[in-house]
């Protein structure tokens, strides 16, 4: 993957190109820090505090944005709560110490839901220029509260099928209302299931290919 590293007086901003959705969330902001189509330097981690570029990079859901401290003080920490939010008409974010596809993944990802990414199983983008519609309110689902509610989040995307998740996770809508509480469940990648954000075994008939 393409980073671009940058490093300031009190810490690293280290942007992967690839990773990005374009939240908007950092030039938003802090368009002091990140000030997009100017020539040359574009990041500068010099202009904020190292408290301010960590919230900058929390607030990232991609993980584009990691924010490295220097002199020793410690990094991003892991949530109390592991947290998969289903963005409107978007990707899935989730927010969880993350293994995908059998690598180490950082804090946060966001992952392909409308099948049409050239980038699986991360988003890069495309469900808006395939017109992809989905609720980012989907109906709960009966559930108990989790005994643990963090640890090891472990995504397997299955060949031309759903995301296998495994793990302490909570299913959040866009607006923030909890909706199931799971240690293992597959979700739907290919765009295609009539029980979004699950996988219903529409992708067979579909053919999608992955």
């Amino acid at each position: 993957m393409a980073t671009e590293t940058v490093r300031g007086p009190t810490g690293i901003i280290h942007f992967n190109t690839r990773r990005c959705i374009h939240s908007r969330n950092c030039v938003l902001d802090r368009p002091d820090v990140f000030v997009p189509n100017v020539e040359g330097e574009w990041i500068h981690p010099e202009r904020a505090t190292p408290a301010d570029l960590a919230a900058l990079a929390r607030n990232c859901p991609s993980g584009a944005i990691r924010f490295e401290p220097v002199g020793g003080a410690a990094g991003e920490e892991a949530p109390l709560v592991n947290t998969v939010r289903v963005r409107e008409n978007g990707p899935l974010a989730f927010h969880a110490p993350l293994t995908v596809a059998g690598a180490s993944d950082g804090l946060r990802a966001t992952l392909c839901r409308c099948g049409a990414s050239k980038h699986k199983p991360y988003c890069d983008g495309s469900h808006a220029a395939a017109g992809f519609a989905a609720s980012g309110e989907p109906a709960a689902k009966e559930s108990q509260p989790l005994a643990q509610r963090d640890g090891p989040v472990n995504v397997d995307p299955g060949k031309d099928g759903p995301l296998h998740v495994t793990g302490n996770l909570e299913i959040v809508t866009g607006t923030g209302k909890t909706i199931n509480r799971t240690a293992e469940t597959w979700l739907c990648r290919c765009g295609q299931s009539k029980d979004k954000p699950y996988c219903d075994g529409s992708h067979k008939a579909a053919g999608f290919r992955a």
